[in-house]
């Protein structure tokens, strides 16, 4: 083959049929991105690794060696088996018939190469590093981060459309917020930020954003909900795109729904973007796990906010009491030695392990570790302050156990 520079070009596949030779881990890579260009993928192996026979419904296997034959109507072939005898005869019969055909195995004796790829917003970004996939896969990494931080722009790429996205921030590490919480910040027109969505990122946004901090304190100032209602629904009608930027996700204890019943009670066009649940993500960045095998089957998630036997708490202080699985508490660092309190009366033991995740996934992340019984002296003798994370059951000793003796 000659060492000419390849000619980029976008192939559109849906509904055209791609023949992929080979079964094995480079095989798998391939057909996903095949698959979601809605190619007719048909895969040709006398062995394929699970994974691509668990996309069996949306591909075709025949399960045997190659013939010539398979290549008949194909737009394109991918041959990728461990065996260069194999892949020279699909080059070569890929040739008589004049298909595209990329190699695994040399690149050299390919007539196409496979680009690495990476998408932002509606833009797609295919690099071809002269045979060198690591070197293409670091330079399409570095254009796709510079065009998510909006160091590079892409007019288009984004979706400007006016009304409100609610966005889950994540657990406070702005390197822990999505790919699309990224997007829509960079697409915004007015940015409506709580206290504990990833400020660094608010740093990132351009200079004609409108940012509006609604800033809940613990018993401290607080901007009203309605309000928080009123500024989305007015921003968004006057033809704003308004991203709402809220910590954690936006409907685990974020409210994020009645801010979506304000909008579609003034018509006002609304989506959103899940955020990762500080129950979950601060735990496990802990490595605390909320479920283990033999230990705990199941979690429960509750918020702390209101303390036991408030008149307006909807919780069931002996159901979770009873409980034999693990207990998430958020914004209960205040309520913390009330709820032990009733815990303990309703009939969990004073020995359960509890670990208290300070400022989880930030830097100064640490994790105080306490039983029921002496939560409520240990929060003050090591200085816990919000926002924490408290994980209450067998989880915890697992985690840690040189902190605690084994049960029994």
């Amino acid at each position: 083959m000659s060492s000419s520079a390849p000619y980029p070009a976008g192939l559109r596949l849906e509904g055209r049929r791609v023949v992929v030779v080979g079964g094995g881990h480079v095989a798998q890579r391939r057909i996903p991105p095949l698959i979601d260009a809605g190619a007719v993928v048909v895969v040709v192996s006398p062995e394929v690794t699970p994974a691509i026979e668990g996309m069996g419904s949306e591909l075709t296997l025949t399960m045997r060696g190659f013939t010539a034959s398979d290549l008949d109507d194909a737009w394109y072939v991918i041959a990728a088996t461990d065996d260069s005898v194999v892949n020279a005869e699909v080059s070569r019969a890929a040739e008589e018939r004049r298909i595209f055909c990329v190699r695994s195995d040399d690149a050299t004796q390919a007539s196409a190469w496979t680009p690495a790829v990476g998408r932002h917003g509606s833009v797609t970004v295919a690099v071809l590093g002269d045979r060198e996939p690591r070197q293409s896969a670091a330079l399409r990494d570095d254009i796709i981060t510079a065009l998510r931080d909006g160091q590079l722009t892409a007019s288009g790429a984004l979706d400007r459309t006016p009304g409100v996205v609610i966005v889950g921030g994540g657990p406070g590490d702005p390197e822990m917020v999505t790919v699309a919480a990224r997007h829509a910040l960079a697409s915004a027109d007015v940015v409506v930020a709580d206290r504990l969505a990833p400020r660094a990122l608010l740093d990132q946004l351009g200079p004609d954003v409108e940012l509006i901090d609604v800033a809940k304190l613990p018993r401290g100032r607080s901007a009203r909900q309605e309000f928080i209602n009123e500024v989305i629904v007015e921003r968004a009608l006057a033809g704003k795109r308004v991203i709402r930027f809220k910590g954690g996700d936006n409907f685990v204890f974020g409210r994020g729904f009645e801010e979506i019943e304000a909008c579609r009670a003034a018509g006002v066009p609304t989506t959103v973007i899940p955020g990762l649940s500080s129950s979950i993500s601060v735990p496990g960045i802990a490595q605390i796990p909320v479920t283990h095998r033999g230990v705990a089957h199941e979690f429960t998630v509750i918020s702390g906010h209101l303390p036991p036997g408030h008149p307006d708490s909807l919780l069931n202080w002996s159901a979770l009491a009873g409980l034999r699985g693990t207990l998430v508490m958020l914004m209960a660092v205040e309520n913390a030695p009330a709820i032990a309190s009733v815990l303990l009366a309703e009939g969990r033991g004073a020995g359960t392990p509890v670990a208290v995740v300070v400022d989880g996934t930030m830097p100064a992340e640490r994790t105080v570790l306490s039983t029921l019984g002496e939560l409520a002296t240990d929060l003050v003798a090591h200085d816990v302050r919000p926002p924490a994370i408290i994980v209450v059951g067998e989880v915890v000793r697992v985690a840690h156990p040189e902190r605690y003796r084994a049960v029994g």
